[in-house]
């Protein structure tokens, strides 16, 4: 068995129904995410925390020193858990994601977070571009409404339909019910 790792992004204050970003089913999804957390850490799978900050304030979201770049209570890191800090959608660019989990000896990573056209999406496709097989926890992920030439988007289809496609080409999509049982 490969060596895995749990890679949660962005579970942030600012998606909270209290923040500047408030996805649907967050709250959730955090529950689901504390569970697999809380599954890694009894089984000493490392955990990996990432946390978004726009830098030099350039979007109203996500301003470094508030309340909403702070990661979420449920799922807090522990004391020696990494928290990687980025900039940019992709987890992996310009941070030592990467690095980290060549220092631990990941193999393989699971995936909670949000958002999952987003962040989520970003970090997936470059873990398989890497080379890691890829397991996305579908009801530990969160998204929001899209709109596009005036045609909304209900955040349950902008949610099916990243999982789908991360189904089809870039690893597998199970319920933290199905992982934590497996």
């Amino acid at each position: 068995m490969k060596k895995r790792g749990l890679i949660v992004v962005d579970l942030q204050n600012e998606y909270l129904p209290t923040g500047k970003l408030p996805l649907s089913g967050i709250e959730a999804a955090s529950a689901n995410a504390a569970k697999v957390i809380a599954d890694a850490r009894a089984k000493g799978v490392p955990v990996f925390h990432i946390r978004h900050e726009f830098a030099n304030n350039e979007a109203p979201v996500f301003v470094p020193g508030t309340d909403g770049v702070e990661i979420q209570p449920a799922v807090a890191p522990f004391t020696g858990e990494p928290v990687i800090v980025k900039n940019y959608i992709n987890s992996f660019r310009e941070t030592n994601l990467k690095q980290q989990l060549d220092a631990n000896g990941v193999e393989e990573v699971v995936v909670v977070g949000a958002m999952s056209h987003m962040c989520v999406d970003a970090v997936v496709r470059a873990a398989a571009d890497m080379g890691y097989p890829v397991t996305v926890l579908h009801d530990a992920c969160a998204t929001l409404d899209l709109e596009f030439n005036g045609v909304t988007v209900p955040a349950a289809q902008v949610h099916a339909a990243m999982m789908a496609a991360f189904a089809f080409g870039y690893g597998t999509v199970k319920s933290s019910g199905e992982y934590l049982s497996a």
